[in-house]
């Protein structure tokens, strides 16, 4: 197969990233591996789609360092027509270019739709990523697995949320990830509300979720491939993300420590719940961010942790993801284009 992967900037990828993680994998499996960046798109004059890419020589890496070192080697750049791929996969963060590149997130949605069009299997689906680029997403999912949620700029309404929940809630923009402008307010504690609302509505609608006092544990991030929790050899990718210090945010950017967790039956609750529109939207590859037996955030575009999960439990949880997508091409050389991309990313 010919796999590219579409991220923020490949000269700004990280070597322990997942998608270098998944992108190695593919290439120690045989695959011709490109990588290329949401501005390196050209919708050329005759209709044709194209993107500068780069990839690693065809030899066995044996280090995530060294593949990363010679795909962000100049010399490997390239003009690729993306018919000429047969998997693309969106591994690129809108929140990374929200500041700076606030174009970027939707021209790689936009320029993922015409992918699909050319016949190129396309995870997760573009057209649903576009639903997806704000929180709202999140709200379109069974009642029963969200905290109490509002979602406003009026101040006076998100007081009033926060006062009906004991004093206690999180505050955050509706665009964004990584734990970037997330707030615990505390009404005891806390005087400046008003400040912290000014702050967070610069950049469009803030969420106001009620805390959950589980996450004084950290949360779990689950990955779900196809749906389904993502397993070899009886080790599901999961672990809990605990904070040291007192910021409420438990993610891995934000400074949270990855330990080993074993799946409840509330954990597997929330998969069945969420699993079916998941698949109905084309979402192949996504992490559940969950706190006690809620989920706080479905990350769509970019999950990351497959290295902690290898680290944890031994296993290289991203060869598993490539081969799933050989099976799909599989299904594919059998059933053609007569399935749509969303049905075929899910299969």
């Amino acid at each position: 197969m010919k796999i590219g992967f579409v991220v923020n900037d490949v000269a700004t990828e990280k070597a322990h990233y997942t998608t270098n993680r998944l992108a190695l994998a593919a290439t120690r499996a045989g695959h011709e591996v490109l990588l290329t960046g949401t501005g390196d798109f050209a919708y050329e004059p005759d209709g044709t789609l194209s993107v500068l890419a780069r990839g690693g020589a065809d030899k066995n890496y044996r280090s995530l360092e060294r593949y990363l070192q010679d795909i962000q080697r100049p010399a490997t750049e390239r003009q690729v027509a993306v018919n000429d791929f047969d998997v693309v996969l969106l591994r690129n963060d809108p929140a990374d270019d929200a500041v700076d590149r606030p174009w970027a997130p939707t021209a790689a949605v936009a320029f993922g739709q015409l992918i699909t069009d050319s016949g190129v299997l396309v995870a997760n689906d573009p057209h649903t990523l576009a639903n997806a680029l704000s929180k709202a997403y999140f709200q379109h999912f069974p009642e029963v697995v969200r905290p109490r949620t509002l979602i406003s700029r009026d101040e006076s309404m998100i007081s009033d949320f926060i006062d009906d929940m004991g004093g206690k809630a999180v505050l955050k923009p509706l665009q964004g990830s990584g734990g970037s402008g997330v707030f615990l307010v505390n009404r005891r504690e806390s005087p400046n509300l008003s400040q912290i609302i000014e702050a967070i509505g610069r950049d469009g609608y803030i969420v106001a979720q009620e805390y959950l006092p589980e996450a004084e544990n950290g949360d779990v991030r689950l990955f779900l491939l196809n749906g389904r929790p993502l397993t070899v050899n009886g080790k599901t990718a999961a672990f809990r993300r605990r904070n040291t210090s007192n910021d409420v945010r438990s993610n891995m950017s934000a400074g949270g420590n990855a330990e080993r967790v074993d799946l409840t039956d509330e954990m597997l609750h929330l998969v069945e719940a969420v699993r079916p529109k998941l698949v109905s939207d084309g979402m192949f590859l996504v992490g559940l961010d969950i706190v006690g037996d809620k989920l706080m955030e479905i990350n769509v575009f970019s999950p990351g942790g497959l290295g902690s999960c290898q680290s944890l439990y031994g296993e290289d949880f991203a060869v598993a993801v490539i081969a799933d997508l050989e099976r799909k091409m599989d299904v594919r050389k059998h059933y053609g284009d007569t399935l749509q991309n969303a049905r075929l990313a899910t299969i």
